[in-house]
């Protein structure tokens, strides 16, 4: 077996295996460790990252009295168990076989409640843990990715001619315009996008040092605003990271605005000794596993067994935590207000944090630190009354 560099961790943080994780040997982070008893935060990262995107805020949290668990979720890092070929399974990066991931996790743990923090795609995952499980998953803070409830069942259509739903006219449409465009999750889903990447002209460490960089608030394009509708003409407005120009790769997109080499060098919140650790364990790995989750996501394979939820609200006490130069909030028109109308009965607060874009935990760890120990703290004093 191939033995591993150290990963580049603050003090207070270990790193470890749990086997036998539905399928999985899952590498963990882990802070707060020291004593028995104490009450558990899952934190669940996203892409392109990894259990250590979670480094700044995990010794606050471990120092506030908490055990804190943080996986490389399945599909990344040194998390094994799983394969991720284009021509594969799909149905291992479901959604309710991550949410059956965190669930067996904890319980390896010994958890029968615990707090959960989901960020990017570990957003739609930690929605689906809380909503699914509330007995176990007893709040919720979902991070640069909003969450609008379950789809919809097709409803009062016993008059009418059952008709298959057609395919979303918006990616033609998005193709069709004077600048032709493509979602990226849509880009994220073909054959090519993994070689692309892993691949990248660039380097790895230099694509995603311009990817980081092109969706962080040190990119001064980000200056998000709600759109209108989930049409061409209104996604068009996003930046190219989210709706990329057709023909391009995303390496070749995020590499028209690389940061200067005085600009990499002035860099706090992601030093370039923390991206080559995320650039050597991408290099090893590829990024398929990644963008498997994407896949399940585009194809709609997995739609109808997330209906069976359909109608039901996530009611255990919830936080939402963005960058307020997150464009992440409103990529999809109408789910941010969804999240706080509908799909969450129980939210006790939507905070946007100046100065950070959609690394949020990495770029502004302070206060991210801060407003979820204050969300914890109250959701503490509420059980208790």
């Amino acid at each position: 077996m191939t033995t591993l560099p150290d990963i580049p961790l603050p003090a207070g943080i270990r790193s470890r295996y749990v086997d036998g994780i539905n399928g999985l040997r899952m590498h963990v982070l882990e802070a707060g460790f020291e004593t028995k008893g104490r009450p558990c935060i899952l934190l669940l990262h996203g892409f392109p990252e990894l259990a250590f995107s979670w480094r700044k805020i995990m010794p606050a949290l471990g120092s506030a009295g908490y055990h804190v668990v943080a996986p490389d979720q399945r599909g990344y890092g040194r998390t094994t168990g799983w394969t991720a070929d284009y021509d594969g399974d799909l149905a291992p990066f479901r959604l309710f076989n991550l949410v059956r991931d965190a669930l067996g996790l904890v319980s390896a743990f010994g958890y029968k409640q615990v707090d959960l923090v989901g960020h990017d795609f570990g957003s739609p995952v930690a929605s689906w843990c809380a909503l699914v499980r509330p007995d176990v998953f007893r709040s919720v803070t979902m991070m640069s990715a909003p969450f609008g409830g379950p789809p919809p069942l097709p409803f009062n259509t016993v008059d009418t001619s059952a008709q298959a739903p057609a395919e979303d006219p918006v990616h033609r449409e998005l193709a069709a315009l004077p600048r032709p465009r493509i979602h990226y999750q849509w880009y994220y889903a073909t054959r090519t996008a993994n070689a692309d990447l892993h691949q990248a002209p660039q380097g790895v460490h230099d694509f995603l040092r311009a990817y980081y960089h092109h969706k962080s608030a040190d990119w001064t394009g980000n200056k998000p605003y709600p759109l209108k509708s989930w049409s061409a003409g209104e996604l068009a407005k996003l930046p190219t990271y989210y709706v990329m120009d057709l023909g391009e790769t995303m390496a070749e997109t995020v590499a028209k605005e690389m940061p200067s080499p005085a600009a990499i060098a002035a860099n706090r919140w992601l030093p370039d000794s923390d991206l080559a650790f995320y650039s050597a364990e991408y290099g090893r790995t590829g990024f398929q596993g990644g963008l498997q989750w994407y896949r399940c996501g585009t194809t709609g394979a997995f739609n109808n067994e997330l209906q069976l939820f359909a109608g039901r609200t996530i009611d255990v006490p919830s936080c939402f935590i963005s960058g307020k130069q997150d464009w992440g909030t409103y990529q999809r028109p109408g789910v941010f207000e969804a999240m706080q109308a509908s799909a969450c009965t129980n939210m006790l607060g939507c905070h946007l944090v100046d100065g950070a874009g959609h690394w949020v935990q990495q770029e502004q760890p302070a206060e991210v630190s801060r407003l979820l120990l204050q969300f914890l703290h109250r959701t503490a004093v509420d059980r208790t009354h």
